[in-house]
């Protein structure tokens, strides 16, 4: 059930097809694009489940034949691990789909792709497309980068006698699950939403840098205070 039609090309794959989402690496886009586009019938949709919106939907909507209707899209759902093993049938259930549409979605492109979403289970929501990398740069992206380094300081520690990694408890692995997520998909995603990323990166460092100057000076109460309004925050998470 996972494959119904093999395809030699991505433009045999894509004829008569009435919607195609494009659910690749997000660097892939463009020339895929550009590959479907003369192919694809009239009045078909194009979407998306890429996690970089702003340089895409521009592109794309300049590359995709006037007559495709392009709704660019992402949702909140994914794991760690890929491939045909690891797919499920709930992965959408109670997610987010964002959806970033421009003056030149065709609604009723929009109002079928939105369909589409709440029949696997997604509730919608609409954004323009630089707030939602800006956004998805600090909820998202900085996360990734914060568990691949927090491997990376740990995995520099070990030595052939002490191997700090092997002692790791829940705190360690609950906070680096994530690192374990495809390398090629998160660099092109780092590069792609560069800007948004290092200003998330300097955000980050500017609260651990309080943190950090907290314990050196012995600051019991700032260091209490910054935790309680961290987990305060937390705990508000539904």
């Amino acid at each position: 059930g996972v494959v119904d039609r093999i395809a030699e090309n991505l433009g045999e794959a894509v004829e008569g097809a009435d919607l195609v989402v494009l659910a690749t690496p997000v660097a892939t886009f463009e020339a895929i694009a550009r590959e479907i586009g003369p192919r694809m019938k009239e009045g078909a949709i194009v979407t998306d489940v890429g996690s970089v919106k702003g340089r895409f939907v521009k592109a794309l909507e300049k590359l995709l034949p006037k007559n495709i209707r392009y709704v660019p899209g992402h949702p909140i759902a994914g794991k760690e691990k890929s491939g045909v093993s690891e797919s499920t049938e709930v992965l959408f259930q109670g997610a987010r789909w964002i959806l970033t549409p421009t003056e030149r979605t065709d609604p009723e492109a929009l109002a079928a792709v939105e369909t589409l979403c709440r029949a696997a289970g997604a509730q919608v929501r609409r954004m323009d497309a630089d707030l939602h990398d800006r956004v998805f740069a600090a909820v998202s992206h900085l996360p990734h980068v914060a568990a691949y380094a927090m491997v990376c300081t740990v995995a520099e520690l070990n030595t052939g006698s002490e191997e700090y990694i092997d002692f790791s408890g829940g705190g360690f692995r609950d906070f680096t699950r994530i690192a374990a997520s495809s390398p090629e998909m998160w660099r092109d995603i780092c590069l792609l939403n560069g800007n948004n990323i290092i200003e998330m990166i300097d955000r980050y460092q500017f609260s651990l840098n309080m943190m950090k100057r907290a314990i050196r000076t012995k600051d019991s109460n700032k260091l209490e205070g910054l935790f309680r309004s961290a987990s305060d925050v937390r705990k508000g998470l539904k």
